[in-house]
């Protein structure tokens, strides 16, 4: 008997890529060019994960909405900037775990990101990923993380079930988005939020590197 359709879903910055540079440098360009003093460096990494409106909104709860719409164009400006000089780095044995994951018949690849279109396809053109992933799921189109909408459009374009489907992420956001979609999720303890905060979150496991994913997959697999 053939064993199941396996469907591997990655964030992207803080899980496959270390942008945490250039999202904090673009934060702090953003609130500067709008005249505002610029949240701290913490409370700016809370927010990763979610979808860039929302994320500016979470910081500026009480910001009129033409100036959380011109802090959210200074931030992919100033991203957009910064990556065109210095292009984040994966972190390390990210495109190893990859490879080995594509090369299983049984595995699909996946990417549910709060990114837009332009910036993930400009991310995996600047790293030559696009051969690794089925389906891409991008901010554009979707609603912020949690909401399952980019896991659940991830299973019905490569057919994979929920049962057989896992969400890999550095964020809370990660995790919930996966419990909202039926789909189990592994942490990652590099990325922005803990490892305590991920569990809490509904993390299978939190991984301390990527050498031990295709072991952990397997595990979290047979146990289901």
């Amino acid at each position: 008997m053939s064993a199941p359709l396996r469907l591997v879903v990655f964030d992207v910055d803080g899980t496959l890529v270390d942008s945490r540079a250039h999202i904090l440098a673009a934060m702090r360009e953003a609130f500067a060019r709008a005249g505002l003093t610029p949240p701290e460096d913490a409370r700016a990494l809370e927010v990763v994960g979610l979808s860039l409106p929302v994320a500016i909104t979470r910081l500026c709860p009480d910001a009129p909405e033409p100036l959380a719409r011109a802090l959210a164009e200074h931030y992919r400006d100033a991203f957009a900037e910064l990556r065109a000089t210095t292009p984040s780095p994966l972190f390390p044995g990210a495109r190893a775990a990859l490879a080995h994951l594509a090369a299983r018949d049984e595995v699909l690849l996946g990417v549910a990101t709060g990114k837009s279109r332009r910036g993930l396809d400009h991310l995996l053109a600047t790293h030559a990923l696009e051969w690794a992933f089925h389906t891409t799921q991008v901010a554009d189109g979707h609603p912020s993380k949690p909401h399952p909408s980019m896991l659940h459009a991830a299973l019905r374009e490569t057919g994979a079930e929920a049962r057989h489907a896992v969400m890999i992420g550095d964020t809370s956001f990660d995790m919930e988005m996966a419990g909202n979609a039926g789909v189990a999720a592994l942490g990652v303890f590099w990325g922005h939020h803990s490892a305590d905060r991920l569990r809490a979150a509904g993390a299978a496991a939190v991984l301390t590197d990527f050498d031990a994913l295709a072991a952990t997959l397997d595990r979290l697999w047979e146990v289901a």
